[in-house]
């Protein structure tokens, strides 16, 4: 049986945006069971504390959507023992090590030439539409785990807003959870307590300028354009959501009762 983890959020120590996905709504009535589905950023800081807690969660997989860049920068996840680690990189909207070097140095001249005037938005719709463009394999990858045994699961990128962020609205759509609960859900990685902390690379502590912070601000952002565009990219590519989820990433019928089954009470 399926732990029953409390609504109320844990204060992780090291753990940036952790959030147990429970209690959206789904479309005909029902809602996303408590203790099955979690989101999170990268677990590579993970307190003693931290790992305890995210131990107590029985949790059966994580998927770690971080790139091989990530995991240079940041560090492989802490150990769970008994917990399946599944890393599925997906196309990284800062572009990997180069860029986030720039943004590490905070080198204000490069930083205006690549990001001022709408361009580091663009950047972000972009990535995002290319995520559900031609990352179906992987989403398709982790909805048939779901389906199968790999819950409860925890989905992490490295702020856990992006990456993580899409492949859960991914398998919201497919337990028909209602649009608007999931760009909800979405938006929550806007709170100051989950945003991720980018330090600068010279090691010397000091803080960004207003004027870099403004730049990089389309960076760390939920925004609700994101994830529009997101949905603008089903429609446009597939038609629809049940097209996508049935063409694009190959689920019938069959494996959407099975994670109704596994998601839902």
């Amino acid at each position: 049986m399926t732990q029953q983890v409390p609504s109320t959020e844990p204060e992780l120590a090291a753990v940036r945006n952790f959030r147990d996905v429970g209690g959206l709504p789904t479309t005909d009535g029902r809602r996303v069971r408590y203790g099955v589905l979690f989101r999170s950023g990268h677990l590579a800081h993970a307190t003693a504390e931290d790992a305890a807690f995210l131990s107590s969660l029985d949790l059966h997989t994580i998927f770690d959507f971080r790139n091989a860049a990530d995991q240079r920068l940041e560090g492989p996840d802490v150990d769970l023992p008994g917990v399946r680690n599944v890393n599925l990189p997906l196309s990284d909207p800062a572009d990997g090590a180069e860029f986030w070097k720039l943004v590490r140095d905070g080198d204000t001249d490069q930083l205006r030439t690549i990001l001022a005037d709408g361009k580091a938005a663009n950047r972000m719709i972009d990535s995002y539409r290319t995520i559900i463009r031609e990352r179906t394999a992987e989403h398709s990858r982790v909805l048939h785990a779901l389906a199968e045994d790999s819950v409860p699961a925890l989905m992490h990128c490295a702020a856990g807003k992006d990456r993580a962020g899409l492949s859960i609205a991914v398998t919201l759509l497919a337990v028909d959870v209602e649009r608007d609960a999931i760009r909800t859900d979405y938006l929550e990685s806007n709170a100051k307590h989950r945003r991720y902390r980018v330090h600068r690379g010279n090691g010397s502590g000091d803080a960004y300028s207003a004027e870099v912070m403004e730049l990089l601000s389309p960076l760390f952002d939920a925004r609700a354009e994101y994830l529009t565009a997101a949905m603008e990219t089903i429609e446009e590519t597939w038609g629809g959501v049940e097209a996508y989820l049935s063409r694009g990433l190959g689920l019938t019928a069959e494996t959407r009762e099975r994670l109704r089954h596994r998601l839902l009470e």
